[in-house]
This record gives C-alpha cells, structure tokens and sequence, in this order.
C-alpha cells in the first residue's frame, strides 16, 4: 500500500498576516460581548434569580477561562487558521479533527444568527417604543428575520474584504460597545452607591436553589466562547505564538469584568415600589424587581436601562448595535477560516480552500458559512438558536481539553510553545467535567438544541466517510504509512516490534532479537520511520526512504525464514511517535530498540527518540547498547524487587548462552539495611519456572555507592541487565536515576528493560 500527498495540497496564495495583538483581542472580545448581556440577563435572572444571574457569568468566565488556557496553549503551539480542527487531528486523527471542524463550523455560524437577531431585537424594540413603526406593513417577528438577514449580508461582505478590513470593524465596533456599556456599568454601581436600598433586590438571592445555575450558565456559555475565533486568527496574527495567548486571556478579563458590571447595574436600575409597564401592555407596580426584569425575556436589559438612568434606552440600543455587529463579525470571520482549513486539507472539497487573488480571503468558505448563518436566522427561535450555538460550543471545547492533555503528553517535546498553562492538567480536567455538566443542563432549557446539534454531528459522520476520508490529504504533522508488506495475520501471537534505520545499526540486534523472538514464539514487526526533514514536502519522501529498504531486507534476511514477518515504513516529523503509534496500533507486546550511548542533547537521557518511546510505549521496551554477537557467558541484572523484577531475570535467562552460562542477580544493600530474598523471588515468580534453577547465582553485597559498586562489579561479565525507572524521564533529570546513571557509564553490553505489567498496562494499552 502506498498512500501520499497530493499534488492538490500545495495552495499557492496564503492569508495575509495583518492583526495585531489589539485588533485580536477586539476581535475576541467583539464576540464574547455580543448576545451574553443581551439575551442572557433576562432569561439568566427568570430562571436562577437576581444572585444567580451574577453568579452564572462569574462561573462561566471561570470555566471560560480553564478553556481558554487550552486554545492559548495549543494556538501558541499550532498557530494556523483551523482552531479546534488542527488541535484535534494532531492528537486523534482524520476522523475525530473532522467532526471537530464540522462542529466549529456550526457552532460559529449559529452564534453568527444568534447575534444577527440581537440586533435586529433590539433596534426594533427601541424603534417601537419611540413609535417609528406604526407605518410598518409587517409584524415585528417578521420584520425582526428581515432586519436580521440584513445585517448579516453586510457583514458577510465586510468579511469578504480581508482579514484586515474585518480587523478594523471588529476593533471600532468593539471599543463602543465597551464604552457603553462602560457607562451603563458604572452608572448602576453610582446608584447603589446614592441608594442602598436597591441592594434589596438581590432578595433571595437564589430563589430557585444552586441547581438552576446548571441551566442559566449552559445557555448564556454562548457568551464566552471568544478566545475561538481568536485562534482561528494563528494565520493572519503578526508573531502569533506570543500574541493569540495574550490576547485570549486578555479578552476573557475584559469580558467578565463587563458582564459582571451590566448585570449588576440591570438589576439594582430599578427601585422596589416604582410604577412599570408589563410585556403585555398592562400598567403595574414593581414589587419584586427580578421578577419583572425576567419577564421581559432578552429584551429586559434594555427595559431595565431606560429605568436606571436617562436616555438608558439610547444607550442600550447603541450598545447592541456595536456588541452584536462586532460579534456577528466575529464570529463570521472564525467560522469562515474553519471551513477554510477543511477544504485546505480535502476534507470539504478543494473548493473550500479558494482564496480571492484581491482580498485574500477564503470566499467559498465564506459563502457556505453565510447560507448556514441567514438560515438559522431565519428559521429558528431565538432561545433555541442560542442553546444550539451553546452546546455545540461545550462539545467544542471538551475536545479541545481533552486534545490539550494529549498533545501535551505525546507530543509536546515536538512543539514550540509560546504559552504553557499552569497545574497542568488541572485546569482541563476541570473544564471537562464542567462542560459536561452544563450541556446536560440544557437540555431543560431547550429540547430544540439537543436535537440541532447531534443532528449537525451525525451529517459530520455521513460526509467524513462518505468524502472526507478518501479525498484527505496528509498534513506533516500525521503519520503517514508509505509502503507496507503484510506476509502474515498474526492473530493471538507475541508481538514484537523492531525499529531499523540502516543495515550498519539494524544488523547487531538480529542476534537479541532471535533470541527473544524464538522464547516468545513470536511475530515480527519491522519498522522504518523515514527521516523527510522539514522544509521538503511529503511527496518527496521516497527519496529518503531507500536505507530504511535496505535495513529491513538485511533483517529479514536473517528473520523470515523463521519467524512470520511484516514490514512497514512511514513518516513522521518525529520518528519517536511514529514508533509509539505503531505499537499502539499494531498492539504490540515488546519494542526492540538499539541505543548508541549517548545524547547529543540535554534535554533528554537517551536521545530524543529513545526518551519518548521508553516513557510513552504501552507495552514492554527492551533497550540494547553496544549488542554483541559474542555468546553471554555471564550475565549481572542488579536486583531490588519490585513489579519490573521478573521480566528483567526472565530477559537476562533468554538472552545468556545456554548451556554454561550464568545470571548473577545482585542485590546490593546499605549498611544496617535488609537485602532483597533473591531465592525466595525465584522460588515464587511463575515466569521463572521455565529456567533452570542453577542458571540463577545470586550475590549480596553490602555498600552505600550503587552504582559505583555496580559498574565494579560488571567489569568481571559479559552482558548487564538493568530496569528502567518508573519516573518520568524529566523527574530522572532533575533528580538523577541509578538505571540511567549505569547505562551512561557501564562499558560493558547492557540491556535495558521497562516493564508495563498489571492494570497501568491494561490503561495505556486500550485507553
């Protein structure tokens, strides 16, 4: 099987790079601060209460915050239009990015309508209250679709301008809603300050109880999804990988703050015992103030400003114009670049991926994602276009917690970051488990959304396997299989992989690996990683793959014709992964690596390939340095108990030249300190029981320098068996490793072994 690169993958136009690290965090904050005040206050306040409505957005910007630390992380590593998209095919794959992108294309379009038709409420409201529409030949629902398209097609085109032209409109947009609601803000605060009665009506100040918070935060969450469009940004940011993390953290600040601040001044802008008009018309008297303003739905906060101070109901409507078109532009912008980065890389049609030679702007993306926006506006009702839009965006960003602990742990030493989040992986856990509990919430809020969404995600599966996953093209940041010889179906028997690289290195492993293989009655997987270097494409990487043939043909020469063989070569920017996937995919039992006997770096104990698969592979890893095709006469493993114990011996007793031959396990204690009950260990370990007992030659010795003694006492053998740490490898260069410190200095051919046995096998192996 042979799969590469298409020639359609190279696009020759590229964005232009043209955001600051101001225009950004506008554009961040243009879209948090877009529909969260003005469709959520109302509904936030009739379902939790006048506490719970200041309670949700000070929650949310929290759990916004965890989520947020995620796209700084991953965005200053993976700083390229896609988002979510990109996380997720670094750390899952084809399928799982796709659904992603699908999802993000989604939710970004619906949150696109939701803030069209803010706008279009509320200038209509403010119109109709000073009387401008009685010679209106429609209803105000009607009128409030139409208004909402329209908007929406300026901005559309305003999109279609270019990353800068948007830019702009997003900061100046931006910087007067701040403003006013700056004013509205403040003023509530100067009221309550003048009048402290109106602090009565936060009584009760939960009256629903702490579970209806469930519910007002995963409708309102909408609000907080910002730093999204923020990381779509990573091709068009000038010095991305130091900019885009600022300004997510800088936006979701100014956001909370500002939320905070208006919902305050909503709720204490109306005395208790002041005359007030019901939705219906109807004249009444304000008794319980929460309980008016949540009458009015999303049109209270405009409701509540005209009673909190004069021209409030200007100031509201002025508000939204600029908060709604920021955010509709916003939001435009992120869902164009998603689906943008889908047909870049074939998952949508190539089409997808056209850019405007004048504009160098992606414009079929942008049409498709404004026939998404224009008919979620037109067709569905406002509370349900805002649940949609919110649970999408919570499945969103519990993949995207979920991508930032993997990509951190397997391959994080690949990547450049620019921002490293604190009490990883606190901060991810937590938004996971918050997210979930919150999408679950709005189900009560909105039966509409839980059908909208999953309906979304299943036609993502229907197109990922019906288009997407034929047409794809790689990206280097996969691994790519380019050839692959299967002679046999290995069914239930031991696995062992052995990674080649040249026939010079490959050759003084075939000896070790006979002999594991032959105790194991195993099969045998060759692995050639090909080295491509980074600045040439994958479409030339067969010209790097001729010495990697030539190593897994000299290894065959000697193998096939007793142990069934397969053989793979494929690439990957970093061979380390590569071998781990492949043990991970082809649920290997042993890895057979060879190690030169030393890093050229610091910042790893054995290489930057060795480290990695030691650490990160799900199955038992046997290190050799300097193999040998001398027989092993005598063979020292320094013994200390433990789980990884009986491997090591069972290693030592399969690789020691039989018969004649010995294995010395050496316990070495302080003085004053027990030994080890070596003969005890060897009577009790069932593993051991297919050796001879006298091949076993146990020795104690008592000394307070391990590994000096150790490296002593190897000068009298012929092969060193050792254990590897169970720390991480960062954890043994801080604090220095007895195995590793042998494996530096011993002269002698050694043998390394790491153990995964038991239930931690079991997790890594399946999960």
């Amino acid at each position: 099987m042979e799969i590469r690169e298409s020639s359609g993958h190279q696009i020759s136009t590229e964005l232009s790079r043209d955001l600051s690290l101001f225009h950004v965090t506008m554009m961040g904050v243009g879209m948090m601060i877009g529909a969260g005040v003005f469709l959520g206050i109302g509904n936030a306040v009739r379902v939790a209460g006048p506490g719970g409505v200041l309670l949700t957005f000070a929650l949310n910007g929290m759990l916004a915050m965890f989520t947020a630390m995620s796209y700084a992380e991953l965005s200053s590593a993976i700083p390229k239009a896609g988002g979510a998209y990109n996380f997720a095919r670094i750390a899952f794959g084809r399928g799982t990015s796709f659904i992603s992108g699908w999802m993000e294309w989604f939710a970004s379009s619906v949150a696109g309508s939701v803030y069209s038709l803010t706008f279009a409420i509320y200038t209509l409201n403010y119109l109709e209250q000073l009387g401008l529409l009685e010679w209106l030949p429609l209803t105000i629902p009607l009128a409030e679709k139409i208004v909402a398209i329209f908007i929406g097609l300026i901005f559309i085109y305003i999109n279609f301008r270019g990353a800068s032209e948007t830019g702009k409109a997003g900061a100046f947009f931006t910087l007067g809603q701040m403003f006013t609601l700056a004013i509205i803000g403040f003023a509530g605060v100067y009221v309550a300050i003048t009048d402290p009665s109106r602090f009565s009506n936060f009584k009760p100040f939960l009256p629903h109880g702490w579970a209806k918070l469930f519910v007002t935060m995963g409708f309102t969450y909408v609000a907080f999804e910002g730093y999204e469009v923020i990381a779509q940004a990573g091709d068009e940011t000038i010095d991305p990988r130091k900019n885009i993390p600022k300004a997510m953290l800088y936006s979701v600040i100014a956001v909370v703050t500002t939320y905070l601040l208006v919902s305050f001044a909503t709720l204490v802008g109306i005395k208790a015992g002041a005359p007030g008009i019901n939705p219906d018309g109807t004249n009444t008297i304000i008794n319980v103030p929460w309980e008016w303003i949540g009458s009015y739905g999303e049109k209270e906060f405009g409701v509540a400003a005209s009673k909190l101070m004069p021209l409030g109901g200007f100031l509201v409507t002025i508000a939204v114009i600029f908060a709604s078109t920021s955010a509709l532009n916003a939001t435009i912008y992120s869902a164009t670049r998603t689906s943008y980065a889908l047909g870049r890389d074939v998952m949508l049609p190539k089409s997808f991926a056209k850019i405007s030679k004048r504009f160098k702007t992606p414009y079929i993306a942008l049409a498709f994602t404004s026939i998404i926006i224009l008919c979620v506006a037109t067709f569905l009702p406002t509370i349900d276009v805002a649940s949609s839009a919110s649970i999408m965006f919570l499945f969103l960003f519990f993949l995207v917690n979920v991508c930032v602990i993997k990509i951190r742990r397997n391959v994080g030493d690949e990547l450049t970051y620019g921002f490293i989040m604190p009490f990883f992986p606190l901060f991810p856990v937590l938004g996971i488990l918050f997210q979930l509990a919150l999408a679950v919430g709005l189900g009560h809020i909105s039966k509409i959304a839980w059908i909208v969404a999953p309906t979304w995600i299943g036609i993502g599966f229907l197109i990922y396997f019906s288009y997407s996953k034929k047409h794809a093209v790689a990206t280097v940041d996969e691994i790519v299989v380019l050839e692959e010889e299967k002679a046999e179906v290995f069914d239930e028997k031991y696995r062992v992989l052995v990674p080649v690289a040249n026939p010079a290195n490959a050759l003084p492993l075939v000896k070790n690996t006979l002999k594991l293989c032959s105790a194991k009655d195993a099969s045998v997987e060759l692995l050639h990683m090909v080295q491509v270097p980074s600045q040439v494409p994958l479409a030339d990487s067969d010209r790097y793959m001729l010495e990697g043939k030539e190593a897994i043909t000299e290894v065959m020469l000697y193998l096939e014709p007793r142990f069934p063989i397969n053989s793979t070569i494929r690439y990957c920017r970093n061979a380390a992964r590569g071998i781990v996937s492949a043990a991970r995919e082809k649920k290997i039992d042993m890895v057979i690596l060879g190690w030169h006997g030393k890093s050229h770096r610091h910042d790893f104990i054995f290489g930057s390939t060795v480290d990695p698969v030691i650490e990160k592979t799900p199955c038992n890893v046997v290190v050799f340095k300097g193999a040998s095709d001398k027989p092993y006469k005598r063979v020292l493993v320094p013994f200390a108990g433990g789980p990884n114990s009986a491997i090591i011996l069972e290693i030592a007793a399969i690789l020691a030249d039989k018969p004649g031959g010995e294995i010395v396990p050496l316990n070495i204690a302080a003085p004053g300190k027990p030994t080890q009950d070596i003969e005890s260990f060897l009577e009790n370990t069932p593993s051991l029981k297919a050796f001879d007992r006298n091949l076993f030659k146990p020795k104690y010795v008592v000394s307070r320098h391990i590994v000096k003694t150790i490296l002593d006492e190897s000068k009298a053998y012929d092969l060193v068996v050792i254990g590897s740490s169970r720390e991480r490898m960062l954890q043994q260069m801080v604090m220095g490793s007895i195995p590793e410190e042998l494996a530096r200095h011993c002269t002698k051919p050694l043998v390394m072994v790491k153990s995964t046995e038991g239930i931690q096998s079991f997790i890594k192996r399946w999960i």
